[in-house]
């Protein structure tokens, strides 16, 4: 592959709302730089980046893919991700790895919750943000209003490098004020010519608005443009590049990603004024045995400090492991060390990939991208280094679960296999989770929504060959009592020979939510011997466990032994164990116990015409709305909802949205179930306990 240094690389992470076209502005990119001789299509399935079996059957990106080009003597570095709320965590790993991050809009639904959504995860990465505005050859398109929007939203920053010329059926190409020239689209290329007459007085105001806030982005350009009243071509390139680099303008460009207009200038632009990654000069990591900060420059001479972004199992391939090169270079056949895991790696053939296909890199210098095969002890989030001078690097912060389903095998003997599927697909997908919970006795799996967990069993089936079904999962109930109790724990037996004999006396008191379990040994003047005072803890702890009032743990409690008798022959740990747990649910059934639900915060943004559906639809899931905010165009609501009321969520938000609707939601504490409710609980789990039994 031809060689670049650091300064002639870019790399755009392609982001938007679902629906904005992103894979068809990447397709249509490899289309205008010649790498590719055919315009793919998402509805033909036949797209570079969206090559994936679960991609093409539903016409959505769900992986991010990385794809490289040569333009203008610059290595132009392609991140296409997913859109969707379910695959937010492709987004992050995505962005983590580029410097601008290229925010695509459609002309015809302009700033959408997914739009805010990238710019929050660019914003935290501390990336360049620009805008392209799509589908302006769309009938009801409508640049100057998505225009307005953005400004509005992302402040007068956002500023247009372009006009279009026409829009809608009548788009026929764009004026673009950097070059003050107008490109007529012929086919999917397009013809340098004059700005139109009709669209001089509009391009002059624009042009004179940008060279202004060019100027205003650096303080000795602003003085230069007061003193000479405008900038010379080459204080204009070298401002503009720098008000990008620096986050001072958010360029807005425009054009039609299905037909490939305004792609050869996007192109245009992002070699000659997208930041590359040796304009940031140095990172920042932690030295992995003192955790102090430790700072290298960027470039190729550098100690190596490299970033695992992605994990994918390929077919007849096995895991291929992008990563990022921050600082330093890596070579086919380099030792390196994973100071995260502490494990040495070989490094085998390195690759520069398009889509699905595969090229020989054979290095990798600072700044760059490349992907390898089957390193033994490296994941997603791992830090490559050189041993001597090593350094961890920031960790990709994945997004929170939003939903979680329980699954169980549908053929018996089939469970490790799952467990094994399941945890290869969370090394490709770390914002997957399983675990088996002992409470409620089942196999459950977290992730960012259904459409996201259909996802992951469709792979298990594809990848691994074995099938799981789907249940709802049943909710972690717990119990606890509201007043103070004492009762006696007495069990005696006698049956030929030595017998069996412990007795306790214990008081349980209730704790504040969430101060767990306390023991106190109140024992004075030996009437329980203290070596049986663990095993009544035990008890009590095998009791607490199994509930009084509906078989669910018992929680935020103090359990105090405070008087008992023993026999110097028949004692033992066992028959105190026994009377322990005896004793504790005299005391509890006492004690005024109560069921308790989990409660979690949610926080839902939201178009502003939905905000009322929503409310009343939280309102009728018990949820208590805590506040609301606004967000330009958008609300924010904060709310706490029982975790029994969210099942399907994500999926009620996309329905009542039209899919513009987002959530997350956290666990926040335990409360009192609403007593019809419990009744009901109770009922349920008694009925269950007696199928049991027979």
């Amino acid at each position: 592959m031809k060689e670049y240094k650091t300064e002639q690389l870019r790399n755009l992470g392609v982001v938007a709302h679902g629906g904005a076209g992103k894979t068809s502005l990447v397709e249509g990119i490899l289309f205008s730089a010649g790498v590719t001789s055919r315009l793919g299509k998402v509805d033909d399935g036949n797209t570079v980046s969206d090559y994936n079996e679960d991609e093409i059957n539903r016409k959505i990106s769900i992986s991010a893919s990385w794809l490289h080009l040569d333009w203008k003597d610059c290595k132009i570095n392609l991140v296409d991700m997913p859109g969707y709320a379910d695959f937010m965590g492709e987004v992050v790993g995505g962005l983590r790895v580029t410097e601008t991050a290229l925010i695509l809009l459609s002309a015809l639904s302009g700033v959408e919750v997914g739009t805010e959504q990238v710019w929050s995860i660019a914003e935290k990465y501390g990336l360049s943000r620009v805008f392209f505005i799509n589908k302006l050859d769309k009938e009801h398109a409508e640049f100057d209003k998505v225009l307005k929007e953005v400004q509005k939203r992302f402040g007068h920053q956002a500023i247009p490098l372009q006009i279009p010329i026409g829009e809608g059926l009548n788009f026929k190409g764009i004026a673009d004020l950097v070059k003050m020239k107008a490109y007529l689209f012929q086919g999917t290329d397009a013809k340098e010519d004059k700005i139109p007459q009709e669209l001089e007085d509009k391009v002059k105001k624009a042009r004179e608005k940008l060279v202004e806030a060019v100027a205003e982005a650096d303080d000795s350009l602003l003085e230069r443009y007061f003193e000479k009243g405008a900038l010379t071509e080459e204080e204009f390139n070298m401002g503009l590049k720098k008000g990008i680099t620096e986050h001072k303008l958010y360029p807005i460009l425009c054009g039609a990603a299905t037909n490939c207009w305004g792609l050869k200038l996007l192109l245009d632009h992002a070699a000659d004024f997208f930041p590359s990654p040796a304009d940031f000069g140095t990172i920042k990591g932690k030295e992995p045995s003192s955790g102090k900060e430790k700072v290298l420059k960027v470039s190729f001479d550098s100690p190596l400090a490299a970033l695992i972004f992605k994990t994918v199992s390929e077919p007849h391939v096995g895991e291929l492991v992008f990563f990022k090169v921050f600082s330093g270079k890596l070579k086919t056949g380099d030792d390196v060390f994973n100071s995260v895991t502490n494990a040495a790696e070989r490094i085998g053939q390195i690759y520069a990939m398009n889509g699905r296909e595969r090229k020989d890199a054979g290095v990798v210098i600072a700044g760059d991208l490349g992907a390898v095969v089957k390193l033994k002890n490296t994941h997603t989030g791992d830090t490559l280094c050189d041993k001597k001078d090593s350094m961890v690097l920031p960790a990709i912060e994945f997004p929170r679960p939003v939903i979680n389903l329980a699954i169980k095998a549908k053929n018996k003997g089939d469970e490790e296999k799952i467990a094994n599927g399941f945890s290869k697909l969370h090394e490709e997908d770390p914002t997957f989770i399983m675990e088996v919970d002992p409470d409620i006795k089942q196999t459950i799996v977290y992730g960012q929504g259904e459409l996201h967990l259909e996802v992951i069993v469709d792979r298990l089936k594809r990848k691994f060959g074995v099938e799981v079904e789907i249940e709802k999962p049943r909710i972690p109930y717990k119990e606890t009592i509201k007043t103070k109790a004492e009762a006696q724990g007495k069990y005696k037996r006698q049956s030929g020979g030595r017998g069996q004999y412990g007795d306790c006396w214990l008081r349980l008191e209730p704790l504040g939510k969430g101060e767990g379990f306390q023991f106190v040994d109140e024992i004075v003047g030996g009437a329980v011997p203290s070596k049986y005072v663990p095993a009544v803890e035990k008890g009590v702890v095998e009791a607490m466990n199994e509930g009084v009032v509906a078989g669910y743990k018992m929680m935020d409690m103090k359990v105090s032994i405070f008087d008992g008798s023993y026999h110097t022959v028949d004692s033992s740990d066992m028959a105190f164990k026994i009377a322990g747990s005896m004793g504790f649910r005299k005391a509890a059934s006492e004690a005024k116990p109560i069921l308790l639900e989990p409660i979690y915060i949610v926080e839902v943004t939201v178009p502003e015409e939905f905000m009322g559906d929503v409310i009343g639809d939280l309102s009728s899931r018990r949820g208590k709305i805590l506040g609301m905010e606004s967000d330009g165009s958008f609300q924010k609501i904060k709310a706490q909802v029982p975790l029994a009321e969210l099942y399907k969520y994500s999926t009620s938000l996309r329905s009542l949205t039209q899919g513009r609707g987002i959530h997350t939601r956290s666990f926040f504490h335990y409360e009192e179930v609403p007593r019809e409710i419990a009744e009901k609980i109770i009922k349920e789990s008694q009925e269950a306990k007696e199928k049991e039994q027979k």
